[in-house]
């Protein structure tokens, strides 16, 4: 369960101490301008990790706009054979994903690259060989953060959560850019906002590249991750 650290003097002029998060089971520094970690993206990677399973071999993971390098992070801590190559736009949140992956000892395994999603992994040879892609991307729409969630951009950041004209902008890019990098059979796992799943449905069939959806449940019981995998060669939906 995720688990906010109180920190005496975080985030004042008097104390130099960051503000720290638990997510899975590893803690996180965190900064202003940068997505704190909520309980459905620790479901996205649960499930992440369930799905990979206890690997014999060498894993390759992506995490796309990995933030902090919360799931980056804590799927390599949960899986000793992973290698994870974490991806994000802005300067100060690639920083902050990869002093993460130092403070964790992890940045022999988790490679961190800055760019426009895949974008940002040109020249890594990652076509076609990738295991599983994981993604907590923005998925509010423009209009709702003007409106009934614009308290959110209060203390986070509005990259953070726009997801363009109806949410979703981000998800098909992912989507269908995705099937370029998964092995046959490998696996996508992706968050996506309340009311969302029929669209995330829609998404997925209409590259034809993937099998059939399941759905994760938040506390709630509503669907919040999409678990989806990239069809065997030869194979038709």
């Amino acid at each position: 369960m995720l688990q906010r650290d109180n920190i005496p003097g975080a985030g004042t002029a008097a104390s130099r101490s960051p503000r720290l998060v638990r997510f899975m089971d590893i803690e996180l520094e965190l900064a202003p301008d940068v997505l704190v970690p909520r309980e459905e993206t620790e479901l996205l990677g649960r499930n992440a990790v369930a799905r990979l399973g206890g690997p014999t071999e060498p894993v390759t993971v992506i995490d796309m706009c990995c933030g902090s390098g919360n799931l980056a992070l804590g799927i390599a801590a949960a899986v000793p054979l992973a290698r994870v190559w974490g991806a994000d736009l802005t300067d100060s949140t690639v920083a902050l994903a990869r002093r993460n992956a130092e403070r964790l000892s992890l940045q022999e395994r988790v490679v961190i690259r800055q760019g426009d999603l895949f974008a940002a992994l040109d020249g890594a040879g990652l076509e076609g060989g990738v295991d599983m892609i994981v993604c907590n991307p923005p998925y509010i729409s423009t209009a709702r953060l003007a409106g009934d969630s614009a308290h959110l951009l209060e203390s986070e950041p509005r990259e953070a959560f726009d997801g363009g004209p109806y949410g979703i902008s981000i998800h098909q890019r992912l989507i269908r850019d995705a099937a370029a990098f998964l092995k046959p059979g490998g696996w996508l796992l992706f968050e996506f906002g309340e009311g969302q799943d029929r669209q995330a449905a829609a998404l997925i069939a209409r590259t034809k590249a993937y099998e059939a959806v399941s759905f994760a449940d938040d506390a709630q019981g509503k669907p919040r991750v999409a678990i989806v995998r990239r069809l065997e060669e030869g194979s038709a939906r």
